[in-house]
């Protein structure tokens, strides 16, 4: 079976659409699902922060990953954006294919 991950990445409310649409566009992800708005507390600069972002759930392969954090690092407004690969390491097989193919 060949890599696969599930990367979820936090952006700006109103970036969530455009950097999904990047990431298909350049067959870096087979499929984003964002989730509009997410509220999120995190810790910055000393200081507890809250904040309204959306998650972008995005499926790609192992041979994407890489291309997919770099070009993702480009066009993300923050300095340090999150974009954290989970690996998948069951699934179904029909739907891993797809995957696969859709990168091609």
């Amino acid at each position: 079976m060949r890599g696969y991950f599930v990367v979820l990445i936090t952006c700006p409310v109103e970036k969530g659409e455009e950097i999904a649409q990047l990431i298909i566009k350049d067959r870096l992800g087979a499929c984003v699902n964002v989730v509009q708005e997410v509220s999120s507390i995190y810790w910055w600069k000393g200081k507890i922060e809250r904040d309204r972002e959306s998650l972008l759930v995005v499926k790609t392969s192992a041979e994407r990953l890489s291309e997919l954090t770099e070009r993702v690092k480009e066009v993300h407004p923050y300095t340090v954006p999150e974009i954290i690969a989970l690996p998948i390491i069951a699934g179904n097989e029909d739907y891993l294919e797809w995957i696969e193919e859709s990168l091609q």
